[in-house]
């Protein structure tokens, strides 16, 4: 039977693999998506927990966590399009100055 101890363990460890991508890739997608993961992970941790207590709140929130982070992807992969015209790269070492007059 699954309890919500497994729910809880599923969840930390999607944080946790999440975490684990932030920290070590350089790739700005794979960090996008590693910051996705860590954010679907505290989703499922609050669902879990709504559904345990038999209360809807948690839900909703998820919910409209869901919704926001779908602009955000809009927002982010419009400026990944603006960066990698102008570096020629998605390397994230070459992003740590993002001013006009210096070109690497």
């Amino acid at each position: 039977m699954i309890t919500l101890s497994s729910y809880a363990f599923v969840s930390m460890i999607l944080f946790s693999i999440g975490a684990i991508g932030v920290i070590a890739r350089r790739n700005i997608f794979v960090i996008y998506m590693s910051l996705e993961l860590m954010l679907n992970g505290v989703n499922l941790f609050l669902v879990t927990f709504a559904r345990y207590h038999f209360n809807i709140e948690p839900q909703i929130i998820s919910i409209m966590v869901i919704s926001i982070a779908a602009a955000e992807a809009a927002i982010f992969l419009s400026i990944v399009i603006l960066l990698f015209r102008s570096k020629k790269s998605l390397d994230t070492d070459l992003f740590t100055s993002l001013s006009q007059g210096e070109k690497r």
